[in-house]
């Protein structure tokens, strides 16, 4: 295990152990409501064999799941078996290229991946909902779909032949009716192809043409609108299939492009509207709604891209000084606009709290107006992200922060579950994974989402690695 030089670094380190619906110890009284399930996917191998994975991103995925009922919390965990990993523990070193690693290949191999490319499956980004099955995502269109009970790997779920691309997102939106993702063709013309699942079916809603593709990590949905934001974090595709360097280290920061909005119609697939703003760096959307003849777009906007290279494992590991949390911004783009071409926006800072890992109440309020952000914020650049925190907008007044902090405590995405007779934004639970760094443990952390006060606790018997994203289903799957 490579040297630690920080409190938090235990959240970078590899976790082998797997169990299964293990019974966790509750502190405090869970809410009788509460009987569905938390899945997770994150990282949780940094290496293999003697090569060791470069950035954060890269780590082999593993699911986490949190079982709720009985005033009882019962938790599994289970690798991917994702061809990334099968071929990894195969060959006992890193078997395909992921966002900054890439395999040691003979001149040979690196001439082969040229022409038939093995690109990554390793599915440690999001878990989500496509096609009507529960899916572990990362940033390649080859979603896993994994039985929800027992956590094991059943294989890839397929688009269809029209969904070609190389790139995609691992933060698909839904309205309630549909399914919204894009992918990007990588070649000589590149396209942005956003598509839809519905009833089962997939179909291209948009198609459009990029020179130089932008790296984008999640794209925006209000009620009638999608949109693409385009940040001047630019590739040459040519430069990617030949250059035989990781993915990510293609990518060229390109200001004088600035950062470009694109609306697409959902019903049509028509361009609606196109904005530029001042190059920025974003990672993700918040939401999205149309007032007063504009689409509202609200983003967590970092003022370039170095925060990229900052997460790489070493930086992370040695405890380096960074900010990992980025400014509310919005950008208001006007709808009625009469312009041929792409109308100048500016940013709106909407509060002086930095946050990373956005989450709002999405099943009521994704594409419509909202008051509640929650996400995880930090106290100090000499420390990760180790605070939640809670935002609250208004029209008429400066936002409001509320957060919890515990000394030594690293707690991770705040993902909102609304009560089920609920009808305030934040009636309802925040559930986050937590890192306790003086235990050397994980614990399951339960907040009151209005207010951020602690209703429960589940602690796990071992560390949990930092992840990303991950979602609460009602049913239990039991």
């Amino acid at each position: 295990m490579p040297g630690l030089n920080c409190q938090y670094g235990l959240g970078f380190t590899t976790l082998e152990r797997e169990v299964d619906r293990l019974s966790l110890q509750v502190q405090g009284l869970l809410p009788g409501w509460l009987t569905g399930r938390l899945l997770r996917t994150g990282p949780a191998k940094f290496e293999v064999g003697h090569q060791v994975y470069r950035h954060w991103f890269d780590g082999l995925a593993m699911l986490h799941a949190f079982d709720f009922g009985d005033s009882m919390v019962r938790y599994s965990n289970r690798f991917i078996r994702s061809r990334a990993y099968c071929e990894a523990m195969e060959k006992g070193r890193v078997a395909r290229g992921e966002f900054m690693t890439d395999p040691c290949r003979t001149l040979f191999g690196r001439v082969m991946a040229i022409f038939r490319p093995k690109p990554t499956d390793n599915a440690n980004v999001n878990v989500s909902v496509l096609d009507d099955e529960i899916v572990a995502l990362t940033e390649t269109p080859m979603p896993i779909v994994f039985d929800p009970h027992t956590l094991e790997t059943r294989g890839r779920l397929q688009f269809s032949s029209a969904i070609r691309g190389h790139v995609s997102t691992a933060h698909p939106h839904g309205d309630g009716k549909r399914e919204y993702s894009y992918v990007i063709d990588m070649g000589r013309r590149s396209t942005y192809r956003l598509f839809i699942n519905e009833k089962g079916e997939q179909r291209v809603l948009a198609e459009l043409p990029s020179d130089r593709p932008s790296y984008m990590h999640s794209f925006g949905m209000s009620e009638h609108y999608l949109v693409l934001t385009e940040f001047p974090l630019r590739v040459n595709p040519l430069r990617l299939a030949l250059s035989g360097h990781p993915f990510i280290t293609n990518y060229r920061w390109r200001p004088e492009l600035g950062t470009l909005f694109t609306v697409i119609d959902k019903a049509s697939g028509a361009i609606i509207a196109q904005a530029k703003a001042a190059p920025c760096f974003c990672f993700h959307h918040v939401n999205a709604y149309e007032a007063d003849g504009a689409l509202l777009v609200d983003i967590l906007a970092y003022p370039d891209a170095r925060i990229v290279d900052d997460l790489r494992l070493d930086h992370l590991r040695a405890g380096a000084k960074i900010d990992p949390t980025s400014t509310l911004t919005r950008y208001r783009i006007p709808l009625d606009s009469h312009s041929s071409g792409a109308v100048e926006v500016e940013p709106e800072p909407l509060c002086d709290m930095r946050i990373e890992l956005p989450r709002i109440d999405y099943s009521r309020r994704a594409g419509r107006s909202y008051h509640c952000v929650w996400g995880t914020g930090q106290t100090r650049l000499d420390n990760f992200l180790d605070t939640i925190t809670k935002i609250e907008l208004s029209q008429t007044a400066p936002a409001t922060v509320t957060t919890w902090t515990e000394p030594g405590c690293f707690p991770g995405e705040p993902v909102f579950v609304a009560r089920p007779e609920g009808i305030a934004e934040d009636d309802g639970v925040l559930l986050s994974v937590v890192l306790d760094a003086n235990a050397g443990t994980s614990f399951l952390l339960v907040l009151n989402a209005a207010t951020l006060a602690e209703i429960a606790r589940a602690s796990v018997p071992h560390h949990i690695p930092f992840g990303f994203h991950g979602n609460y289903f009602a049913s239990s799957f039991s």
